[in-house]
């Protein structure tokens, strides 16, 4: 899919400031500094619509990019910072389950984690979390550029061993680096919106 126009929309803690238009929406999430915003960067070939940022836990909001008015990526705040204050935790937790709860034009969610470790006790808890939503998801092992290309499917193996995925649960490997794989996540995008 080739976006033209994307663009950041809103910033968003309360579900009155959600986008009103009924866009299909694809969710992304993951822990801090695993590479979300490199992620909507590099699946649009664009360098800073996406802010990026080498300080975890940047991002305390949910974020709407609107991607030629066909869907939006949905930018959730990182997990497992360690700087953030528990109270901080807590409160952008309930935020992220407020809308992951609530919002009914939820056609996917990604849950981006580091192909190079397993997974954290954090990743294992998002996961079982989206699994119980019931909402379509895939997972993305990214900076796959990070390790031998020989090494790729056994990371892969690894995490999906870790998390006890069920056969059928998309896990794609992905480099904002490199830029492989891409049209492979674009396919799985493309299919959720179309449902």
């Amino acid at each position: 899919m080739i976006i033209k126009n994307p663009k950041f929309e809103i910033s968003a803690v309360t579900p009155k400031q959600y986008p009103k238009n009924y866009l299909p929406e694809i969710v992304l999430a993951g822990k801090s500094n695993v590479g979300k915003s490199s992620f909507i960067n590099t699946l649009i070939n664009r360098k800073g619509l996406a802010r990026t940022s080498s300080e975890p836990g940047k991002t305390r909001q949910i974020n709407f990019y609107n991607m030629d008015n066909l869907f939006y990526f949905v930018d959730l705040p990182g997990y497992g910072y360690s700087k953030m204050s528990k109270e901080e935790q807590i409160k952008v937790g309930q935020f992220i389950e407020k809308y992951l709860s609530i919002r009914e034009n939820i056609q996917l969610i990604v849950l981006i984690l580091d192909i190079r470790h397993s997974p954290t006790e954090d990743d294992k808890l998002m996961y079982d979390y989206i699994r119980s939503t019931n909402i379509p998801f895939i997972i993305i092992a990214n900076k796959a550029d990070k390790i031998a290309i020989t090494k790729v499917d056994d990371a892969v193996e690894v995490i999906k061993k870790e998390l006890k995925i069920l056969s059928g649960t998309v896990v794609e490997p992905f480099s904002s680096t490199r830029r492989i794989y891409t049209e492979n996540v674009w396919e799985q995008i493309t299919n959720a919106i179309l449902k």
